[in-house]
């Protein structure tokens, strides 16, 4: 075998065809360009989504702010200039496709590598082979990697000298946020592109290419479908291209032959296929931190509906109730507090409610608790009370226990002037309430309860809406009054 024959598998690639093999070496199945390299599935077994996957830049439905004539990222493609790039999107946006697409549009050598099963012998494979070819041939390499956060610190970091020396390009695929998943020194070294979910027109304009292209599609087969089948694949799809075409393919498969041959796929035959919309979410990712956040904010602005909406969201993706039940009890503390005294015991008893009759009908103890709290009166006054003497208790010098506010259980503890001075409170009161609102105990301060050194702080600083407005009115008269000097040690 010639040098040029064994070139190629020097660097990882299959060995070129002798040139004296003719048409017996021409009529061999040959590999499909930009495709995984050992990957000689037959077109007619992959699935429709991998069939129609666009083959050129004109192709790519969708994220036009990247991919429009003139961008940035297209022009770089064009001239065979591409930086190493982190592709971020949800899933079906097109992370796969792009990097497919530069593969067949650039004269580099592409090798993808999927993060769920490569380890750190595969990517000094592929860096070894990507040298010899750079060293012989000037050709460069792309190294794409599919859902590249599944990558630990030390494979990332593998991967970092060799993009920084330009021994390779970089492509890298994530449904998750870059700034939490790659490591920053990689990061600093490429673009971080953001892919968006297709839009149901997009989605149309796929189904619709796949419904007529014969060569690829389901042209062949004679499909049509009914205006409201493919609205219903748009909208069950949530953007997803790879799971739009699924769909159709599903009910296609399923569709009953007409007396002419044609099929026709309306919707009740795609709803039975569907049977449920696939929900985007990850219970440690990005998307389940984004859901909370969402119904946190909707309860701090008192929005019923939006509140039970998120919540709906994270139930039926596959939230752990309990784990919802333990964020609403955080809320009744942080954010409705004492304005109603009511929120935790309602949440704590939601709590109880999932515990005890689990799964789906815990589900309306807890909307019982998400709509009570988005309609309560709102005071984060406990929650800046707390951090506010826990920044004391940092800051300052812990001074020891006033001695009046200590107990003397025993001899020398009395002889040491514990307790020395302390003021019963019932004896003082009398059991009488403060004149100006019964609902509270006298507002006269008997003594002091801090170290002297924060004895005129006010960390309670309580709001006007519900239950605290009369906290605030009985807390002004208590702290304009002056207690009695402790009495002096001995």
């Amino acid at each position: 075998m010639s040098d040029d024959q064994v070139q190629g598998s020097l660097f990882g690639e299959a060995p070129l065809a002798p040139r004296s093999a003719g048409r017996a070496a021409a009529s061999r199945p040959q590999p499909v360009e930009g495709a995984p390299e050992g990957d000689q599935t037959p077109a007619h077994a992959q699935p429709l989504a991998q069939r129609m996957r666009p083959r050129t830049l004109d192709e790519v439905v969708g994220q036009q702010h990247l991919l429009a004539p003139g961008r940035a990222l297209r022009r770089s493609i064009e001239s065979d200039h591409t930086p190493s790039m982190i592709l971020w999107g949800p899933p079906g946006s097109g992370k796969t496709t792009i990097a497919s697409v530069i593969a067949q549009t650039t004269q580099a050598r592409f090798v993808p590598l999927s993060a769920v099963t490569a380890g750190v012998a595969d990517l000094r494979r592929v860096v070894d082979d990507a040298a010899k070819l750079l060293r012989a041939t000037g050709r460069h390499s792309i190294l794409f990697i599919d859902e590249i956060h599944r990558f630990s610190k030390s494979q990332q970091d593998a991967i970092l000298p060799h993009v920084e020396r330009g021994t390779v390009t970089l492509i890298g695929a994530t449904t998750e946020n870059p700034s939490f998943e790659v490591n920053a020194a990689l990061l600093s070294r490429s673009r971080v592109y953001t892919l968006h979910a297709l839009s149901d027109d997009d989605i149309l304009d796929l189904l619709r290419r796949a419904l007529s292209d014969e060569s690829r599609g389901l042209g062949a087969a004679r499909i049509s479908l009914t205006d409201d089948a493919l609205g219903y694949i748009a909208n069950m799809a949530n953007g997803d291209a790879r799971a739009a075409l699924n769909l159709l393919e599903l009910g296609a498969s399923v569709s009953l032959p007409q007396p002419d041959g044609a099929r026709l796929l309306d919707l009740p035959t795609v709803e039975d296929a569907a049977q449920h919309r696939a929900l985007l979410y990850d219970k440690g990712g990005e998307e389940h931190y984004n859901l909370i956040s969402a119904l946190h904010k909707a309860l701090r602005g008192s929005d019923p509906d939006a509140a039970v909406y998120w919540l709906a969201r994270m139930l039926e993706s596959g939230e752990d109730p309990l784990y919802i039940a333990r964020r609403l009890v955080r809320f009744a503390t942080e954010d409705v507090g004492l304005a109603d005294p009511h929120a935790l015991p309602l949440c704590m008893a939601a709590q109880q409610a999932v515990h005890f009759i689990g799964a789906p009908e815990g589900a309306l103890a807890l909307a019982e608790a998400a709509i009570y709290l988005a309609t309560a009166p709102k005071s984060n006054a406990i929650y800046r009370a707390y951090s506010a003497a826990c920044e004391d208790v940092r800051a300052t010098r812990n001074d020891p226990v006033p001695l009046h506010l200590r107990n003397a259980p025993t001899r020398l503890m009395s002889e040491q002037d514990y307790g020395k001075g302390y003021i019963y409170a019932h004896d003082s009161y009398g059991g009488a309430p403060d004149p100006a609102d019964p609902q509270r105990p006298p507002p006269q301060r008997l003594q002091g309860y801090l170290p002297e050194r924060l004895a005129e702080r006010a960390y309670y600083q309580p709001g006007e809406q519900g239950a605290e407005a009369s906290l605030a009115a009985w807390l002004r008269r208590r702290r304009q009054t002056t207690p009695p000097e402790p009495p002096a040690s001995e």
